[in-house]
């Protein structure tokens, strides 16, 4: 068995989206979605500061590809052109497949503590980038927490442990784990040789593989470092001396053309003028 290195380190920009919502962009556009394949984009958005978060993301539209929202802190009120409505919390989890075409939005509520979470966009393959559009939510208690010895792992998609994370049902098998390690803890996961690996780190530091540095000193990857895994079929992970929080998530590459265009996400150039025109001419929503 051969552990992953750390192939790219990635810190995120600072920018807004949405109304004016400040967020962190780990990592997006059409040349890192390539080395990302079958991930597209991770924003790490939220802030204790009102003003950066009320905004919202109010109603847009998305096709081609998947929305996953995991919230860590406050709460988010949602809707979308199927129907789907409600309010998410901390802990809580939204994986919506836009498929053939949705238009939802997605506003932050004020809280005392803030809003805080993740986006992550996962593409879906040409056959299925026309299917129906799905939404499934998930609460926090819906998902299963294993201890580790060391820490705990709130699986969210896939399997670990025995336990099996309560989304099902959508493209490229993923697996999306979040990970609390204690002080100085490690930690061996599967990381199939056929699938592309990443970890964010939420808070703490940790060190991933045996990664050395000019003059053989090991690397740490401190809070808000994405690193993107080389070959191999395990990802070691250690805990820096504060303990870290981090997610680790994989899936098997599409390997297929990218044409992007803001939120829509197509294999060619035609599809994507396709796709803005029936917004422009209400023909947009095929369900």
């Amino acid at each position: 068995m051969a552990v992953r290195e750390a192939e790219l380190i990635i810190q995120g920009k600072t920018t807004r989206d949405g109304a004016g919502v400040r967020l962190q962009r780990i990592f997006a556009g059409e040349e890192l979605a390539r080395r990302f394949d079958p991930f597209l984009l991770l924003d790490a958005f939220g802030s204790d500061d009102p003003a950066d978060y009320l905004p919202g993301f109010p109603m847009h539209p998305h096709r081609g590809m998947e929305t996953v929202t995991y919230l860590l802190e406050g709460s988010v009120r949602h809707g979308d052109s199927l129907g789907n409505g409600g309010v998410i919390g901390p802990g809580d989890l939204q994986w919506m497949s836009a498929g053939s075409g949705i238009v939802h939005e997605e506003m932050p509520q004020r809280s005392p503590r803030g809003v805080h979470g993740l986006q992550l966009w996962v593409n879906l393959p040409g056959q299925e980038k026309m299917r129906d559009p799905a939404y499934r939510g998930v609460t926090a208690g819906e998902v299963p927490v294993v201890p580790t010895g060391s820490g705990q792992i709130r699986v969210l998609a896939g399997e670990w442990g025995g336990a099996h994370g309560p989304v099902i049902g959508v493209a490229r098998s993923p697996v999306y784990l979040d990970i609390e390690l204690q002080p100085g803890a490690s930690i061996l996961l599967d990381a199939p040789a056929d699938r592309t690996p990443f970890c964010y780190v939420l808070k703490g530091t940790e060190l991933v593989g045996s990664v050395e540095l000019v003059g053989s000193t090991r690397e740490a990857h401190p809070a808000g470092s994405c690193v993107l895994l080389g070959p191999g079929d395990e990802a070691r992970f250690t805990a820096g001396p504060g303990g870290c929080r981090f997610i680790f998530v994989h899936a098997p590459p599409i390997r297929e053309p990218i044409a992007w265009g803001g939120p829509i996400v197509m294999n060619t150039r035609a599809e994507l003028d396709l796709a803005f025109r029936e917004l422009d001419e209400g023909t947009f929503i095929k369900t």
